[in-house]
Order: C-alpha cells, then sequence, then structure tokens
C-alpha cells in the first residue's frame, strides 16, 4: 500500500508541475494588465534572430494590453547593430551604457533615406525618433555593451527593413510583429 501511495502522490505531483508549467509559458503571452511591482531580471528575453542582441519588453502591447506606448530594454554586444529601418511611431530612447553610433535620416526625402546624419551615442544622452525616419543604431565600441531603455508610441510597431541607405521606400520589407511574434495573434491596422 505505501507504494501505490507514493506512485499516487508522484503522479498528482507531477501533474501539477506540468499544469504550472503550462500556466507559466502560456501567461508569458496574456492579456492581463501589468502588475505594479515587477523585477526586470525575471522577464523574458530574446533575440528574435538578431545575433548580438538582448531584448526584454518591460511593457508590450502583445505581454501586457499596453495601448499607447510599449517600454524595451535592449542590449547591443560589441559590434552589433540594428537593420536599417524605419516605423510609423515615435522612438525615445536613453542610453544607459556603453557608447555607439545612431544614424539618422529625414523622412522629408520622397524615395529612398538618402544619406543620413551621424549622432555619438553616450551614457545618460536620450534621443528622439520622429516617425518614419529611417535609422540604425551601432555599437562601434569593440569592449563594452550598450544598453537602453526604449519607449515607442501606438504598439505593437510595425518596422520597415532597408538593405540599404539607397533602397526605395516601396522596396522596404514589412516585419510585422516585430518583438513578441509569438503573443500577436491578429494583425492589427495601422492608424495613420
Amino acid at each position: 500500500m505505501a507504494g501505490s501511495g507514493c506512485l499516487l502522490y508522484f503522479s498528482i505531483l507531477s501533474s501539477l508541475l506540468l499544469f504550472s508549467a503550462t500556466i507559466t509559458e502560456a501567461s508569458q503571452c496574456a492579456i492581463s494588465g501589468l502588475p505594479f511591482v515587477r523585477n526586470i531580471s525575471e522577464l523574458p528575453q530574446d533575440n528574435h534572430g538578431r545575433g548580438g542582441l538582448s531584448h526584454i519588453t518591460i511593457a508590450g502591447s502583445a505581454l501586457h494590453g499596453m495601448k499607447e506606448v510599449e517600454v524595451w530594454l535592449q542590449t547591443f554586444a560589441p559590434g552589433s547593430r540594428t537593420p536599417i529601418h524605419r516605423h510609423s511611431c515615435e522612438e525615445v530612447f536613453v542610453v544607459l551604457k556603453g557608447t555607439g553610433t545612431l544614424y539618422l535620416a529625414s523622412s522629408s526625402h520622397v524615395k529612398y533615406p538618402g544619406t543620413p546624419q551621424e549622432f555619438s551615442i553616450f551614457p545618460n544622452s536620450t534621443f528622439h525618433i520622429p516617425v518614419n525616419d529611417a535609422h540604425q543604431i551601432v555599437n562601434s565600441n569593440e569592449r563594452e555593451d550598450l544598453q537602453m531603455l526604449a519607449v515607442i508610441s501606438r504598439p505593437p510597431v510595425k518596422v520597415f527593413i532597408y538593405d540599404d541607405w539607397f533602397v526605395p521606400h516601396t522596396a522596404a520589407k514589412l516585419k510585422f510583429p516585430y518583438w513578441d511574434e509569438q503573443c500577436l495573434q491578429s494583425p492589427q491596422k495601422d492608424e495613420l
């Protein structure tokens, strides 16, 4: 009888652990609101197929049901970069540590991004990326990570990616959603 009791106990415990793991996995994408206090180190991080990047959605539309803004913590390894891209929302980022370069092209050029302006990125600097301005962030430091906190408007973000600065806007590749793809079930319309 003791053997069957242990077997029953083990069976119940296994079922609870499996159920708990399923809830934890499913809750990563649950739109149940944002807890008042959270530990960032416990949030899921991913590189979303981009080597040298660590991305954490701190507060997002797909993950938390945010409607007006989304907040990301991103870390770029030495030598890594974003693709040249633009999006139909504003972005503000604050550099927490590291140095690098921001390349920013004005959206006033009608056919393609054109030659970008170059800005130095350094700790405690902030940058505002206007709607539809093509840009690229490069960690040009060979020894230190570049880490920033980014805030975008109108999530989830739709990103248009360029192979170079002279690719026509009409040939840019749409990537939607860009982050947290596993959570967004149906595409949403752009409000512009």
